[in-house]
């Protein structure tokens, strides 16, 4: 995002040329054993998420020998099992909603089972209910065939919708040309050039995957040109009571087109002419919503033109309103910056809540507390999605994000019921999105698969109602300290969820941590050592009738039932392995 804290740092990426994710190790690729790291093939699917009734086509990238097995599970439950050979076949859910379902090939070899693949299925009606989102960042000529690679990699990590960051021309006039004659090609706020064809070709292909589109804007930019296309200079936010001084971004470099002039937001002259630009950009580009941007706490008085202050997050709470008025079919998401009129915004009719994530919430609790907050906010109506950036210092030159800083910060996230905004053609490290400077190495891009095959597979745990609590756990084993949440340096942290017939427990290895500031900014985070067979004891206070715990770090996902012991209402059960992020879930008769 353009963001004036931060923003400068970053003016000489604009240029750089975008390459999508790797999947092939480079001469420089760091060694890197974290992750599963254990699929004998690579499934996929030919979507990222699925309405009920439709079929599933699975697809693999080595053929599977005729004996093979497949089975389908909702949590523990297996649902179906059937034989599977050759490299693709097809299955039809259960046509309940909101459901996330893993798929798993075993292969049984003198009397021994072997798991070759899992992946997850996700068959939801309306992708905000539970959104993964992604996004895109330059839009040059493209070939399709570059394009549905670009798209197929993201479905490959169930990426549901997808920001297209700085596709526009001019932030109060984003559609280049006009409807009946759009420009084939035409300049971003960097002077990048743009192609029609290739952010059409982009929404088309996300389409094909399920994927929904959501175009890029701030609620109150204008360039300086803004006056010759009819914007008044009454509707602008000022710095002074005298409408002398615009309140402006300003962007220095000669890359930049103009400064970015703010509007207000709550004047119905602005939301009037934006809601026409944007009915021009929807006739001429199929895009599902507007994702609105802002730029954060201004930390000054601002007025309007009759010298009255403006309060920004009842202006956006204004904004949106009137937004949605004027479109009520397409989707809305708001950017709160550092939470900036989250309050406001989580009553308005967005449809999920969207955090940039800046300091002082630097730590892996303020993760927490700002997914806690925002279900408060929406009396748990809303999920939320956090954009935070990892390994923020390494962005200014070429390397590889640290395996054990991202997948530390995203079992926070998803424990805690967030997704996480980082996957686009490369992954993020810096709010100007076209920074790829950063790669993922082999390792890392095999653990992120197998972390948003979790986060949908458990979704119904994750994301999906429950209270949060804090259970009576603790841990015998003497080598290892162990402790409720907020993390602690050199402990496993617990929290847990607490459903109407079973008990879910999170774990978070921060045993090695050596930092708990989830940004990992030089990338220093140390790789957790597996911790093995730790012996808990829960105090239940109900009969216990199954245990058994799901990592994305393990077992490709799969559960595994544990033995456990029930005396008093205690219970005592043994973990076999804990690396980064372990789920436990504890059902009750």
């Amino acid at each position: 995002m353009l963001k004036v804290m931060r923003f400068s740092l970053f003016l000489c990426f604009a240029l750089i040329l975008l390459l999508p994710v790797s999947c092939d190790k480079k001469k420089d690729e760091p060694d890197d054993p974290s992750g599963p790291g254990v699929n004998k093939v690579m499934l996929s699917t030919d979507k990222s998420c699925y309405t009920p009734g439709e079929t599933v086509v699975f697809n693999s990238d080595k053929s599977i020998s005729a004996g093979a097995t497949v089975r389908y599970r909702h949590l523990n439950l297996i649902l179906e099992e059937s034989p599977v050979a050759g490299n693709t076949w097809s299955w039809q859910p259960p046509s309940t909603d909101f459901t996330g379902y893993l798929a798993e090939v075993s292969v049984v070899k003198d009397g021994t089972e072997t798991i070759l693949g899992s992946i997850a299925v996700d068959v939801s009606s309306d992708w905000t209910r539970f959104p993964r989102y992604g996004f895109l960042s330059a839009y040059p000529e493209m070939t399709s065939a570059s394009i549905n690679y670009v798209v197929s990699n993201l479905s490959r990590y169930h990426i549901n919708g997808i920001q297209f960051y700085d596709w526009h021309f001019d932030h109060h006039k984003p559609l280049a040309g006009t409807v009946e004659n759009p420009a084939a090609v035409w300049k971003d706020i960097a002077n990048r050039d743009t192609y029609l064809t290739t952010v059409r070709s982009y929404i088309e292909t996300a389409h094909s995957f399920n994927m929904k589109a959501m175009f890029y804007n701030l609620a109150y930019g204008a360039l300086s040109n803004a006056f010759a296309d009819g914007v008044s200079d009454q509707w602008y936010l000022f710095t002074d009571q005298n409408h002398t001084n615009k309140e402006f971004l300003h962007l220095s470099s000669p890359m930049f087109k103009s400064n970015i002039y703010l509007t207000d937001p709550s004047n119905s002259g602005w939301q009037q002419y934006l809601a026409q630009r944007n009915r021009d950009v929807y006739q001429v580009f199929d895009f599902d919503g507007y994702h609105i941007d802002q730029l954060g706490n201004r930390d000054r008085t601002l007025y309007d033109y009759s010298g009255q202050t403006v309060g920004l997050p009842a202006a956006y709470q204004e904004f949106i309103n009137a937004m949605k008025a004027d479109m009520p079919d397409k989707k809305l998401i708001m950017n709160a910056v550092n939470q900036y009129g989250q309050q406001n915004i989580a009553s308005s009719p967005v449809d999920f809540l969207y955090t940039e994530v800046w300091g002082p919430n630097d730590d892996f609790e303020d993760l927490a507390r700002i997914i806690n907050d925002n279900n408060a906010f929406s009396n748990n109506s809303k999920s939320t999605v956090l954009a935070a950036y990892l390994n923020y210092d390494m962005a200014g030159s070429s390397g590889y994000f640290n395996t054990p800083g991202v997948l530390l910060t995203n079992s926070v996230i998803f424990a805690f019921g967030g997704s996480h905004l980082e996957l686009g053609e490369h992954m993020l490290a810096t709010e100007y999105f076209p920074n790829n400077n950063l790669q993922i190495s082999g390792q890392l891009r095999d653990a992120l698969i197998s972390y948003y095959d979790f986060l949908v597979a458990y979704q119904n745990l994750l994301r999906d109602g429950g209270q949060l609590n804090t259970p009576d756990l603790s841990c015998s084993n003497t080598d290892v300290s162990f402790d409720s949440w907020p993390a602690q340096p050199g402990k496993v942290a617990f929290t847990g969820r607490e459903f109407e017939h079973l008990q879910v427990i999170h774990l978070v290895n921060f045993s090695r941590a050596t930092s708990m500031k989830w940004r990992d900014n030089r990338g220093t985070q140390p790789e957790p050592t597996e911790l093995k067979n730790l012996n808990l004891a829960l105090d239940a206070g109900k009969t216990v009738s199954q245990i058994w715990i799901a990592s994305p770090d393990r077992n490709m996902g799969i559960p595994e039932t544990l033995d456990f012991v029930e005396t008093a209402g205690k219970v005592t059960f043994t973990v076999p392995g804990l690396k980064y992020w372990d789920m436990i879930v504890v059902e009750y008769n």
